[in-house]
């Protein structure tokens, strides 16, 4: 079977920084994280990964076959959901914020609800449908912004520092719902600076310094220590 998301001899540039993977497979129904230090290019492959940017050499394929062109782009951006560091939330209720793109996809009625529903007790806020998000927590937000992302069964679930600042109560609540993605067939990365994120999730470590992807057993102990 064909690596869901393949990465051949990519090179992406941005000012004076060069990002370069000469090879990078994801297979479905699994989790990768990725670390190293800030300016490492974790954020830039996250995106690269969405199909938002578009890298000066290489090519990605997407179950096989070369993604090319703006609307076979946009036709699959449909099948992968980025979440960003600091998650943006409509100023409405919880239950409209999953609704958004659940209606863009015509999803409606009974089946609508019953996906909110489903997603908001996977993260923990089965009684959260009414609240506003400007009501809620860091954590809260961060829970809700996941739950958006879930209801939406993506193939490939990109989180950018999706832990970062969560409270002692919120984060094994996030991570235990992670790590019943890959059994549904979501293929999830993480770009995280938390060094025992793997220990807590399983999953394959990617190190990423200076734009290049290297062996984490490579990675500097102090890179590691600074990361954690």
């Amino acid at each position: 079977m064909d690596p869901l998301l393949t990465l051949k001899e990519i090179i992406f540039h941005r000012n004076d920084f060069t990002l370069q993977i000469e090879r990078l497979e994801l297979r479905q129904g699994e989790i990768y994280l990725v670390h190293g230090p800030n300016g490492s290019g974790k954020s830039t492959l996250l995106h690269l990964l969405a199909l938002l940017l578009t890298p000066s050499g290489g090519e990605i394929c997407y179950n096989g076959v070369p993604v090319q062109g703006a609307q076979e782009r946009q036709r699959l951006r449909r099948q992968i959901t980025l979440v960003e560091q600091s998650p943006f939330l409509f100023n409405a209720s919880v239950y409209q914020n999953l609704a958004f793109g659940l209606r863009l996809r015509d999803v409606r009625g009974d089946l609508q609800r019953r996906r909110i529903t489903q997603a908001l007790q996977a993260v923990g806020l089965e009684d959260f449908e009414n609240r506003r998000a400007k009501e809620l927590s860091g954590g809260e937000t961060r829970r809700v912004a996941l739950a958006r992302a879930m209801v939406l069964r993506p193939q490939l679930l990109l989180l950018d520092e999706p832990t970062a600042g969560l409270d002692s109560e919120s984060l094994p609540v996030f991570e235990r719902c992670l790590s019943t993605l890959p059994d549904q067939g979501t293929t999830v990365v993480i770009a995280s600076h938390d060094a025992d994120q793997q220990r807590r999730l399983g999953g394959t470590s990617l190190y990423l310094d200076r734009g290049q992807l290297v062996p984490a057993t490579a990675a500097p102990l102090s890179q590691w220590k600074e990361n954690a």
